[in-house]
């Protein structure tokens, strides 16, 4: 089966429209590692040593290949990436092989069999 793995990078008061965008588009399901940090071009500002950044989520989708454009270009327009500067990033990559999808292979199969 042809697979990709799309991260997304979002703040966390956009993670639920990302999320419900990406499932609506055809993801089957998430991972959400929630709490993180990253820094763009610039450094985020302190005060008195406190971190002023906003939390972020990095949100990742394990989605059948054809698929997989049509579900990142939803998540961009979800999350306003192009829109707001720092609003966050996705990107996919290849997946050559995977196990415990035995649940959502049914599922995954029967959404793209035209497209197969």
């Amino acid at each position: 089966m042809d697979l990709k793995l799309i991260m997304a990078l979002v703040s966390d008061d956009t993670t639920e429209a990302v999320m419900n965008a990406a499932r609506e588009a055809g993801a089957t399901g998430a991972t959400v590692i929630t709490s993180v940090r990253g820094e763009g071009l610039k450094p985020e500002k302190t005060f008195l040593g406190l971190d002023l950044s906003a939390h972020r989520d990095v949100l990742l989708f394990l989605v059948a290949g054809p698929r997989a454009r049509d579900i990142l270009e939803t998540i961009a327009e979800a999350g306003q990436f192009d829109e707001k500067p720092g609003a966050g990033i996705a990107f996919q990559v290849s997946i050559e092989d995977a196990v415990g999808m035995k649940t959502q292979a049914a599922t995954i199969l029967h959404e793209i069999e035209e497209e197969i």
